[in-house]
């Protein structure tokens, strides 16, 4: 700006002069275009060392040294020069999955986005009624995390829409942790060991059946809950009552101490929610699971203490409605009886068979019925129908982690990741790749580290991980009635089912009607599994071993022509497309490859005029 004097203007004030206006205002920008150019260098160069910076002209305070006295430039702020409690404070609003992203461009928002003010904000606006966390080393953090990644999808097997669906969420529960379908409703137990009962939506099918549609309403059953069970059958219609370890207050003994906190069993019917029977133990003895096997006159219930010791006792079901009260014996079970060393860690049972885990990745069995014996073992050699409680071992080569148990065939996880296979294999549901039963532990090659695994009837499924963090779940056996969805006719290996996966699914679990997942992430809850050693993995020579393909080319050679002569004998080009799919499910082959042959083979059938099984994976 230029200012004149009367001589000039009259006397009329500052004014722009009319000469050479235009040339000014260029000049003014490319003045701003260099500076710009120049904080952009400067802010790259500071990003690089100290973090993000913030782009903020502000008027100078006087004429900078070796400036020449030139105005309007401006000074880079650093955002670090901040107060941390205003940072943390606007970060807090933003979204969960921007806070993640943020916290990834650099260390200092790394540990701002990680800070407890930040999460304990954001877990109060997700959970507005949970005021204390407990101990950890992030307790907001994880409580955050919890209630945003938590749901419960779904996905009915019959009707015409094949798509995941999501139940309503209670805003009450602090995470799942655990879930159980009944005949009728859905029953979710959170992390702060609440009990929600979530009522379904009945709807009648065109063939008059009524199939459940969604949950679309909840009710707190009961709180202090600890674990639940319900009849072990893969059929929901057996589910009649449900099974609650609690912790409750005792009143105390007038003149005597106050009142103690004592484990209990509580019955519910799953109709109603109704409490039909309850019985209280000792105050001596804590709980941490339940477990029922056996039939409703004669239903044995399963608790394992803190200390690894399994007690039982026995209750008759068509009794529990009357309104009566009686004693219960409770004993020690056998397994901790003989083997008093021993000390469990979790257990699994169906209607005539359990499991034991031990904390040093043992397993042992007990097996109630001569059919599931032969079943599992393939012989009666060692079977006494007077004795079934004897614990038998089972020969694995590390420890185990988990287990999945269904009525004749079971699946194990070992700490590195593999998965073993045994017993019935009539429909394909040990994903072997044939039909052949295996009396013992038979590892599934082709699969590793998985999430989550479940054995039904008559068919299995697997939670996986991809190298990309996304999910999949693959599934081998019967697929009748839509229970292996994409795969109708079934699979003897598992195969990638046409389903999308959320992408924090932790469990799963199948009924005839439906395909559930439960979705929650415990940031405290790591990956255990461990490195397989060196001499272990290359000392194979299976050919369906990633290493050990090249270790034994000759047995690679010989499974090709294997599976050229099984494609070569079959009559027609359908039944030729069906068996090289079900063939790219038995090949050590990664995910994405499996899915571009599946892809390109459905591209092929349909160009042939054939219709596939079901609709492809992009379809879907």
């Amino acid at each position: 700006m230029v200012w004149e004097g009367q001589h000039g203007w009259g006397g009329q004030g500052p004014r722009w002069p009319r000469k050479g206006r235009s040339r000014g205002g260029r000049g003014v920008r490319m003045v701003r275009r260099s500076r710009r150019r120049r904080l952009q260098r400067f802010t790259r160069l500071c990003g690089r060392e100290e973090g993000l910076r913030v782009k903020r002209s502000c008027p100078p305070c006087g004429p900078e040294p070796g400036s020449g006295g030139k105005k309007g430039r401006g000074n880079p702020v650093s955002v670090q020069l901040f107060p941390p409690e205003l940072v943390e404070h606007i970060i807090s609003f933003l979204p969960v999955r921007d806070i993640v992203a943020l916290g990834q461009t650099c260390r200092y928002f790394q540990e701002v986005c990680d800070a407890e003010g930040v999460w304990r904000r954001i877990c109060r606006r997700l959970s507005p009624r949970l005021r204390e966390q407990g101990a950890g080393a992030r307790p907001w953090k994880r409580a955050a995390i919890l209630n945003y990644t938590k749901g419960l999808y779904f996905q009915a097997f019959g009707g015409r829409r094949r798509c995941l669906s999501k139940s309503v969420a209670p805003l009450l529960a602090h995470g799942y942790r655990r879930f159980l379908p009944t005949k009728d409703h859905v029953f979710i137990l959170d992390y702060a060991g609440t009990l929600f009962f979530l009522k379904n939506a009945l709807v009648s099918s065109t063939l008059g059946q009524i199939q459940w549609k969604r949950a679309c309403r909840y009710v707190v059953l009961c709180r202090g809950a600890k674990d639940f069970a319900s009849d072990p059958r893969s059929d929901t219609v057996y589910r009649k009552y449900l099974y609650v370890l609690a912790t409750r207050e005792q009143p105390g003994v007038v003149g005597g101490p106050g009142g103690r906190a004592c484990d209990c069993v509580e019955v519910y019917l799953q109709s109603s929610g109704q409490r039909v029977f309850k019985m209280t133990f000792h105050h001596s003895m804590r709980f941490k699971q339940i477990v029922l096997v056996g039939q409703e006159t004669q239903r044995a219930l399963l608790l394992l203490t803190e200390e690894g010791k399994i007690y039982s006792l026995v209750v008759n079901e068509t009794q529990l409605d009357q309104p009566r009260s009686y004693t219960v014996q409770l004993a020690l079970r056998k397994v901790s009886r003989c083997l008093p060393h021993l000390r469990v860690a979790r257990m699994a049972s169906n209607q005539s068979s359990t499991l034991y885990i031990t904390d040093q990745g043992g397993v042992y069995f007990e097996v109630h019925t001569p059919g599931v014996y032969r079943d599992l073992f393939g012989t009666l050699h060692a079977f006494d129908p007077l004795d079934q409680q004897m614990p038998l071992a089972l020969s694995l080569p590390a420890k185990i982690l988990f287990c999945a148990l269904g009525y004749n065939h079971l699946g194990l996880v070992d700490e590195f990741g593999r998965i073993f296979m045994q017993g019935n294999n009539r429909y394909g549901q040990l994903g072997t790749g044939d039909k052949m039963d295996r009396g013992e532990p038979t590892q599934v090659h082709y699969l590793q580290r998985p999430i989550a695994l479940w054995c039904g009837l008559n068919h299995s499924l697997v939670l996986s991980q991809s190298s990309d963090f996304s999910k999949e779940l693959l599934g081998c056996g019967c697929g009748a009635g839509g229970r292996l969805p994409g795969w109708p006719k079934g699979s003897a290996s598992f195969v990638k089912l046409h389903v999308k996966v959320p992408l924090c699914a932790c469990s799963l679990c199948s009924t005839r009607e439906c395909l559930y997942m439960l979705s929650s992430h415990d940031i405290e809850r790591r990956p255990t599994y461990r490195d397989l050693p060196a001499s272990r993995a290359t000392g194979t020579s299976d050919p369906s071993m990633g290493t050990g393909t090249s270790q034994d080319p000759g047995g690679a050679a010989r499974a090709c022509e294997e599976y050229l002569s099984q494609i070569h004998s079959c009559p027609t080009l359908q039944d030729r497309m069906e068996k090289m799919k079900e063939i790219v499910g038995w090949m050590p082959l990664l995910a994405a490859q499996k899915d571009f042959f599946w892809e390109a083979l459905d591209m092929l059938q349909r160009a042939a005029g054939g219709s596939g099984p079901g609709p492809t994976p992009l379809e879907s």
